[in-house]
């Protein structure tokens, strides 16, 4: 497609004099956060011409920087104190219309309450690029040498674990049916840029977190899943009832299918609420035989009973297990979903098998790392939730677990109950690895547990070292914290690296021993 690229400055001449009305935007707007999706909304408010001000509590030299670069597009940014000694985050520009969030920015926060007070709607940037996906069509139009297609359909996913490899899943299985389409939302590029950008998609993945479906009232996706529920961000949310209302906020309006997790009743309900356009279906996956309807398995095949026809009779094979990669049974239910979704959009069975082929998981995530002397190094360290260790942790037996960390308000009871039998030790490290340790010991007493008190550069090192003391040959050490890593690490990244390159140490060092 040829095509230019329209600059900063003409965006509002190519949409004409009304643009932010045009979509339901006013002329004066602030923007929390100085991060990532605030500044791509930022940009995007300024060139449809809005007067876009940026508060943000940071002062340091990367938000001067950002700032800076800001300022060279008429956005004014207010960082760390205002001259009256308030925060910058925390007070509202005067004559503010509307304000656009950064996803974590809580409801509560004092310039949310300010706003709520003065009247003023807040959205978030998906809610943002929702409403400018006729603005992208429109700029494409203008600078291609054949008339632009329309906006792109897209295919929502949210819940508590599996977001991100779903997602990814899905592309992988839309592009392998030879569609225009790209992972994106709350991974990848902002969203609002995608929807602006030259590129044009036929259908988009979008990953949605909690946060970003709480302040995208207007959403109304082609389809949507929640692949699960768990107590998750409730110091966020305020409780487990409004964390689920928002993850069903993803079932509003749908227009076609609304998947849900047969295993986990919760999702299901949040279908039963949701009003949706006449005629859109509920669809489960469950990784026993399916019934009519849904997405399932059976003697190693996933198949399809809902997307066929007469369902009540046939059902159609889409791949094999061993096409799952890794064939573990939350990755399995994640496939699942990803192929519902891909088959309401109308794709074909054998682009679903070539799609879960072709898929590789992001790293840190169920990851194979080494064998070392019989033993093998599984690096999950994204598992930052006990829902998601929980099913890490079913995925091997046995078992020499690495965990701890920040937990978040979390409790470890359920998860530790369930997953006893399979445990060979336990090496304990973070902040709050004691609530770990005390439900190890009221339900897996005979379980022997290291109790690492370090949070130096070399705690990882040492908590393999004493997970490769403990493990037989055969078992699986793995790295599935349960919480998150922000007491000792970057993020979870850093941290799953850190035990890559503890373990790689460790192989060398065998190699040498056997030399």
């Amino acid at each position: 497609m040829g095509s230019r690229q329209v600059s900063t400055t003409d965006l509002a001449d190519v949409l004409g004099p009304d643009a932010l009305g045009r979509f339901g935007l006013p002329g004066r707007i602030t923007v929390a956060g100085l991060g990532i999706s605030g500044i791509s909304a930022a940009r995007a408010l300024a060139r449809l011409g809005a007067a876009v001000t940026v508060v943000d509590n940071g002062d340091g030299d990367a938000h001067r920087a950002k700032a800076a670069d800001l300022a060279e597009l008429g956005i004014e940014v207010r960082l760390g104190r205002l001259d009256d000694g308030a925060k910058a985050g925390e007070t509202l520009p005067e004559g503010t219309e509307l304000v656009v969030t950064s996803p974590g920015w809580k409801p509560d926060s004092p310039l949310f309450l300010e706003a709520g007070k003065a009247g003023v709607d807040i959205v978030g940037d998906v809610e943002i690029a929702w409403r400018l996906r006729e603005a992208g069509v429109a700029l494409r139009a203008a600078g291609a040498e054949a008339p632009a297609s329309g906006a792109a359909e897209w295919l929502a996913i949210t819940g508590t674990n599996g977001k991100t490899t779903t997602t990814q899943m899905l592309a992988s299985i839309l592009k392998a049916a030879g569609l225009r389409t790209a992972a994106v939302g709350n991974i990848g590029t902002p969203i609002v840029d995608v929807v602006l950008g030259e590129q044009e998609y036929d259908v988009l993945a979008v990953e949605l977190s909690s946060y970003q479906l709480h302040w995208a009232p207007s959403l109304r996706v082609h389809s949507a899943a929640v692949l699960n529920l768990a107590p998750d961000h409730l110091d966020w949310h305020g409780s487990m009832e409004a964390y689920a209302a928002d993850k069903g906020r993803i079932y509003e309006g749908n227009t076609v299918a609304c998947v849900y997790n047969v295993a986990d009743k919760a999702t299901e309900d949040l279908v039963v609420e949701a009003d949706v356009e006449e005629g859109c279906r509920a669809i489960g996956f469950t990784l026993g035989a399916p019934g009519p309807s849904m997405l399932g398995v059976v003697d190693g095949i996933l198949v399809d009973r809902a997307f066929v026809e007469n369902r009540q009779k046939n059902a159609q094979e889409l791949a094999h297990v061993e096409d799952v990669n890794p064939p573990a049974p939350h990755n399995i239910a994640n496939a699942l979903a990803a192929a519902a979704l891909a088959r309401a959009f109308g794709v074909e069975p054998r682009a679903v098998r070539d799609g879960l082929r072709d898929f590789r998981p992001d790293a840190h995530r169920v990851a194979y790392v080494d064998e070392v002397d019989g033993v093998t190094y599984i690096d999950d360290s994204k598992a930052t939730n006990t829902h998601a260790t929980e099913a890490s942790l079913a995925s091997f037996e046995p078992v020499v677990w690495i965990a701890g960390g920040l937990a978040k308000g979390a409790t470890f009871d359920e998860l530790v109950r369930k997953a006893a039998k399979r445990l060979r030790a336990a090496v304990l490290m973070g902040a709050d690895r004691a609530l770990i340790a005390e439900a190890l010991a009221r339900h897996a007493p005979e379980v022997p547990v290291v109790d690492l008190d370090r949070t130096d550069t070399g705690a990882m090192l040492a908590a393999v070292r004493e997970a490769a003391r403990l493990a037989e040959r055969g078992d699986t050490v793995l790295l599935a914290p349960g919480c998150a890593s922000m007491d000792m690490f970057a993020n979870y990244n850093e941290r799953g690296d850190a035990f890559a390159d503890a373990v790689r140490e460790l192989a060398a060092e065998s190699a040498a021993n056997t030399a």
